[in-house]
């Protein structure tokens, strides 16, 4: 009766979805939801909202750094040059529409990219940076100056919104290559175009960038997640051992009062 029992017990716990309670907010992660109240406010024009979350940030993360979670003097750094931007793109009479999203949109990813432990926000416009990069390369390899030119501007804009959030995530070896190769490439557009030797500099660019996207998906899950897997698991395992290990301790003896019943 006693094995049945816990060969139920194996089965429930089996059954028994995984839940991981959520943890209840840190300071850092209410600066990231200000972040992004911050950008949402200037998606929809309303500057003056954003201003005011932005100030609102600026006094909370004064009391929070260096108290909630040590910060290194480089994300400090990141973090007020970022939102200096955001701000001055909040006030500004003149920036258009678009730029003010940029700014926003580049505060908010570093936010992200501070509390966030794998899988940042900056990640998700790998197709957008590819796509805009791709067209370039395309542009180049089939002579185009004009769309070379305008699609290359287009990848350099997107790649300045992700960038100060990549320093962040990304080691700094990894940066400088990926800097080299832009500025190469920037400084001598129309070699891009002219020599066929300088168009391997854009496929090797188009490889670093790829690795730098395929690098951050390879993240692996939320430690706390493999923790509950694995002590479900060893539960499980464990139960399955003694249900078994009972099973076969209970058929020997079964076996052995045979054997005397026969003797008998």
């Amino acid at each position: 009766m006693k094995i049945k029992w816990l060969y139920l017990l194996a089965i429930i716990l089996i059954l028994t979805p995984i839940t991981v309670h959520a943890e209840v907010q840190t300071p850092m992660e209410k600066l990231d939801d200000i972040s992004d109240e911050a950008l949402q406010m200037v998606k929809f024009h309303r500057y003056e909202d954003a201003k005011k979350l932005l100030d609102y940030f600026s006094d909370q993360f004064t009391s929070v750094s260096g108290r909630e979670q040590p910060l290194s003097m480089d994300e400090v750094r990141i973090i007020h040059t970022s939102h200096d931007e955001a701000m001055e793109a909040a006030v500004s009479p003149t920036m258009n529409h678009e730029e003010r999203i940029n700014r926003l949109t580049k505060f908010r990813l570093v936010i992200d990219a501070i509390v966030t432990s794998h899988q940042p926000l900056w990640t998700e416009m790998e197709n957008q940076i590819m796509t805009a990069f791709t067209h370039a390369k395309v542009a180049a390899i089939h002579g185009d100056t004009a769309k070379f030119h305008s699609n290359f501007n287009n990848f350099l804009s997107l790649y300045n919104v992700i960038y100060p959030s990549m320093k962040i995530d990304v080691p700094a070896e990894n940066i400088q290559r990926l800097d080299a190769r832009i500025k190469f490439i920037d400084n001598y557009r129309s070699e891009m175009i002219k020599n066929e030797e300088s168009k391997t500099e854009l496929e090797k660019l188009d490889t670093d960038l790829k690795n730098l996207f395929a690098n951050m998906e390879d993240d692996e899950a939320d430690p706390s997640l493999w923790w509950v897997i694995i002590s479900t698991g060893s539960i499980i395992i464990m139960t399955l051992s003694y249900v078994g290990w009972r099973k076969y301790q209970g058929e020997k003896e079964i076996k052995k009062n045979r054997s005397r019943e026969h003797k008998d």
